[in-house]
């Protein structure tokens, strides 16, 4: 029985190679348009669609292969005889190879000048067809989407004249996967064009995301894990080894808190396990270290530093006298790579996020898989910090320099996991508790740090994430030294706290608004 294959690519990589394979073992070569003519260029004998189909390609090529004759040819059972007499009376021939890549849809989207127009023309109709019909006859038609497969198929052919049935199993598992993301892609895409209803939490949830790379394992060595997305198009790795699961999550971390900072002073933090350790923001970055070092000397021992400004020499020498794992800067000035490069290990990475323009403050989704394969979604709590809509609620207003200290802290307490509290002056942090199941716990910690680090709570702010649930907490802070609180509010023990406030002469602000990280 006469044997076809049907090649219809955009990518030609590897195309003249295979159809020569698949022509030497007496397969009839059927094609369309470009795919087409590059084959006969190459030497080729090829069938047009048009001639098997007696119908010629039209409007702009969006119809050719939409046809009974092609469609027939991959789905028709072979060894079904209801199937077989329908196919002769129709002349229907089997199509037995499926050569065929998708229009670049994706590539399209990704470009900075795409139309709403452009991308609609890169949408294909009837290559994922044509995927999907051959996929579906798998035991009987070898489909291939992917050029990296086309030597594993030729191999095959070159030895027994046909493919195995587990290479096209595998194939065609390999099709659907393509083309669900392929369309996912496409769904995406005019959602955001022209749906007039977004919502952020869709009913069906589509999440169209290439592998970036595949990573030595997940937070512990017997776990598997990869990085999906676009990660890779705003970090830049310079130098040291490859970045683990649990570096790129603390890296996340680090370039959401200094993305509060994008327009302030040089500034700088340090991060250990997401949660900072100290953060500092000066005139110059040396200084804006010396600030968030001082803070806590022995959390940064494996720690992470970001900061919003070029990397020079002077802040580089002192960052090389202690062990980092990873060191993140818009930029690194030669002298100061030079030095750091000296330390193999040491990971080096430009940051554009935040300088993007493309990119606001953090992502605008967040997920946490749960039992049962489930995930949980929520959008990010990324909205830029100021003092809109605080209201003092005590008797005396904070001093000017007490708001600047407030609205510093507040910045970093977003960033803390819960619950959490942090010891503040306007330019650098004192104390940080994170992660305690009390607030006076936390609260005692950030106290307990700042005795170690040697320096003074007198005259500092404190900012915890969530409210007071008691004035014992508060009362903690005001013993330590704060003379000024900012907190959500919101307790129904807010009037006590107040109370206890007030009776220790703080200041103390309700921003109406929480930044909880469970």
């Amino acid at each position: 029985m006469k044997r076809r294959a049907l090649l219809s690519v955009s990518d030609k990589t590897g195309l003249v190679d295979i159809a020569r394979v698949l022509a030497g073992a007496g397969v009839e070569l059927v094609s369309t348009g470009g795919t087409a003519r590059a084959l006969r260029e190459a030497g080729l004998t090829v069938l047009d669609v048009s001639q098997i189909t007696g119908f010629p390609e039209m409007m702009d090529g969006r119809v050719k292969t939409l046809h009974p004759v092609v469609h027939g040819g991959l789905l028709y059972v072979r060894d079904n005889p209801e199937h077989q007499k329908q196919a002769q009376e129709h002349n229907i021939v089997p199509i037995d190879f499926v050569i065929v890549n998708l229009y670049p849809f994706e590539a399209t989207i990704r470009r900075p000048d795409v139309t709403l127009e452009l991308a609609i023309e890169n949408i294909d109709i009837g290559g994922p067809s044509m995927l999907r019909s051959a996929a579906k006859n798998y035991r009987s038609v070898t489909v291939v989407v992917d050029p990296a497969d086309y030597d594993t198929v030729a191999e095959q052919v070159k030895a027994k004249g046909e493919t195995t049935l587990d290479l096209r199993e595998k194939l065609a598992a390999k099709v659907f996967h393509t083309t669900s993301y392929y369309d996912s892609l496409i769904a995406e895409f005019l959602a955001t064009k022209l749906s007039q209803e977004q919502t952020a939490l869709p009913e069906n949830l589509i999440i169209p995301m290439r592998k970036a790379q595949a990573l030595r394992y997940g937070e512990n060595p017997h776990q598997q894990a990869a990085l999906y997305g676009d990660f890779p198009q705003y970090f830049k790795q310079l130098h040291g080894k490859e970045l683990s699961y649990n570096n790129l999550i603390d890296i996340s971390g680090a370039v959401n808190l200094i993305g509060e900072f994008r327009d302030a002073k040089p500034t700088l933090a340090i991060l250990k396990h997401t949660n900072p350790c100290g953060l500092g923001t000066a005139e110059s970055l040396h200084q804006a270290w010396e600030y968030a070092f001082s803070t806590d000397r022995q959390a940064p021992f494996g720690g992470i530093i970001v900061v919003n400004r070029p990397l020079d020499l002077a802040v580089a020498k002192d960052i090389s006298e202690i062990f980092s794992e990873v060191i993140i800067a818009p930029s690194f000035e030669p002298d100061a790579l030079a030095l750091l490069e000296k330390k193999k290990n040491l990971r080096l990475i430009v940051n554009n996020w935040t300088n993007s323009d493309v990119v606001a403050s953090g992502p605008t989704m967040e997920f946490k898989s749960i039992v049962g394969d489930s995930i949980l979604i929520q959008t990010a709590d990324n909205q830029p910090i100021n003092a809109d809509g605080w209201k003092v609620v005590t008797k005396r207003q904070p001093t000017a320099e007490e708001l600047d200290a407030l609205l510093f802290g507040w910045r970093i307490v977003k960033h803390v996991k819960s619950n959490a509290i942090v010891y503040a002056n306007k330019n650098q942090t004192l104390g940080v508790g994170a992660g305690q199941m009390s607030r006076v716990d936390s609260s005692k910690i950030a106290i307990w740090k700042a005795g170690e680090a040697k320096l003074s709570l007198k005259g500092s702010v404190v900012a915890s994430d969530a409210f007071f649930p008691f004035a014992d907490g508060l009362i903690a802070a005001a013993e330590a030294g704060a003379t000024a609180a900012i907190e959500p509010g919101g307790s129904v023990r807010d009037e006590e706290v107040i109370a206890a406030a007030n009776e220790r002469n703080l200041a103390m602000v309700f921003t109406g608004k929480r930044h909880f990280r469970h």
